[in-house]
């Protein structure tokens, strides 16, 4: 409903009408693609973590988008809570490997093939793993043996480990002391800062076409309150307070507003 009394062409706080060249360059994305672009020529590991909501997914998806095909094997992983035998089903199946009912087969294939299109046909694999803080400590294990080519000299492809903070946590776990000497680069999201939440929330309007959405004094301060310098929140409450807006019929945006949205959303 808001779109037409706003003037929009569509709804800017609807992730699914952003793409990847639609990127709002906040200080977390670019350090977290910058950081993935050094990993995927050094290979090893990379771990990015971040709340719920802060965009982390989505700069994998910008990178991935923005990888040459003919030089890297882009792979991604969302479904982290399955059993070791699962895993390496999923290693086989995004490999293009035959998946064995053994998992030392399995463990031979897919190192095989890691090799193969690292030195044969130079075109290594970027893997990357979301919601990594699922994955449980067999599977964490499994990885860094999977990851030790030619007596642990070699590294054959680029992983990426995505997930909540307590993901680093589990890493600092003695057990994992060897998984995590081979991090080559980690990032945690910081949040968007006041100037980045209002620079968003511009940048979200001008994707749609808003021909000037009048926001009254401390909207922006008073979202990036409510939101803690969360995208995701951001979207939900500007999404809630541009609806209540058009039911209103106010052309302009009041700190009343984006109180309602937040008592509507219980952000409070």
């Amino acid at each position: 409903m808001f779109k037409k009394f706003y003037g929009f062409s569509l709804n800017p706080f609807d992730k699914n009408f952003i793409t990847a060249k639609d990127a709002f360059a906040s200080r977390d994305h670019k350090e977290a693609v910058a950081r993935l672009n050094y990993l995927k020529d050094t290979r090893g590991i990379g771990v990015l973590t971040a709340r719920a909501g802060m965009g982390k997914s989505f700069a994998l998806r910008c990178f991935a988008s923005s990888l040459n095909p003919a030089l890297y094997q882009a792979a991604y992983i969302c479904l982290s809570t399955v059993s070791v035998t699962d895993f390496y089903q999923q290693l086989c199946h995004v490999l293009q490997v035959e998946p064995s009912s053994r998992k030392n087969h399995m463990f031979r294939d897919i190192q095989d093939r890691l090799f193969y299109l690292a030195k044969e046909k130079r075109s290594p694999l970027v893997l990357m793993i979301d919601e990594a803080q699922e994955l449980s400590a067999p599977i964490l294990k499994d990885l860094k043996m999977i990851m030790n080519h030619a007596y642990d000299s070699l590294n054959c492809f680029a992983l990426v480990l995505c997930g909540e903070p307590h993901l680093n946590h589990t890493l600092q776990k003695p057990v994992h002391e060897a998984l995590r000497q081979r991090i080559t680069v980690h990032y945690n999201y910081g949040g968007l800062s006041e100037q980045e939440t209002a620079a968003y929330i511009t940048h979200k309007f001008a994707l749609a076409g808003a021909p000037g959405i009048i926001l009254g004094e401390g909207v922006l301060a008073a979202v990036h309150g409510y939101a803690a310098g969360n995208p995701r929140t951001i979207d939900s409450l500007m999404a809630e307070a541009l609806a209540l807006g058009a039911q209103l019929g106010l052309e302009t945006l009041s700190t009343d507003i984006i109180m309602a949205a937040t008592n509507n959303l219980a952000l409070i």
